[in-house]
């Protein structure tokens, strides 16, 4: 994975639990040698896997948590790290959005030659929920999707409930989330005048 996500992971965890937790799951994940992750290198995946499995045992978190926690944290990160234009250009409500994720990671490609992106295919029910479908080569990763979809939701103002109803790591084609709009939100629902999601 390139090091925009290890670099997410680090801001996210001294962020939230200080740079002294940040050093010790470096510790723990063997990577006290790593001073920097480069925005724009491609690291081995295990590298973020073993990030990710040193912060379960520091935080005393699960796997699901932790990366779901990521998904959320991810949206309003690469916001700030240039890519807010991208979002924007993206959709206008959320389920614009995720009806164009395939076309925003096309457009990343571009910055990221060698990114692996997974594919969403969004399918609309007429009382305005939805079925996400998630592929990837990577596995592990379906918890963070659940994290994406609420961190846009926050973004978008739109509250909503997500589910995931297939399992690729349980024998399932692929990963299904089912996402439901909470009756209260306005499903058209507008980006704040500054781009940024709500707290």
């Amino acid at each position: 994975m390139y090091g925009l996500v290890n670099r997410a992971i680090q801001q996210m965890v001294t962020t939230h639990h200080g740079e002294e937790a940040w050093q010790r799951i470096k510790d723990r994940a063997d990577l006290q040698d790593i001073d920097f992750f480069s925005t724009y290198q491609a690291y081995p995946d295990d590298v973020t896997h073993r990030l990710v499995a040193a912060a379960t045992e520091e935080l005393g978190l699960t796997d699901d948590q932790i990366m779901q926690a990521f998904g959320e944290y991810w949206i309003t990160y690469t916001a700030s790290e240039g890519y807010e234009q991208l979002l924007e250009s993206t959709g206008e409500t959320l389920p614009e959005f995720l009806d164009h994720l395939d076309n925003l990671h096309a457009r990343a490609a571009v910055t990221f030659p060698d990114l692996q992106p997974p594919s969403f295919r969004c399918e609309h029910s007429a009382d305005a929920s939805m079925q996400l479908e998630y592929r990837s080569k990577r596995r592990g990763l379906a918890p963070m999707v659940t994290g994406l979809l609420h961190g846009l939701g926050k973004r978008f103002h739109t509250p909503l409930e997500v589910d995931q109803i297939a399992f690729r790591d349980r024998g399932d084609a692929t990963d299904l989330f089912q996402v439901r709009l909470c009756p209260d939100s306005d499903s058209v629902a507008a980006l704040p005048d500054d781009g940024t999601k709500s707290e």
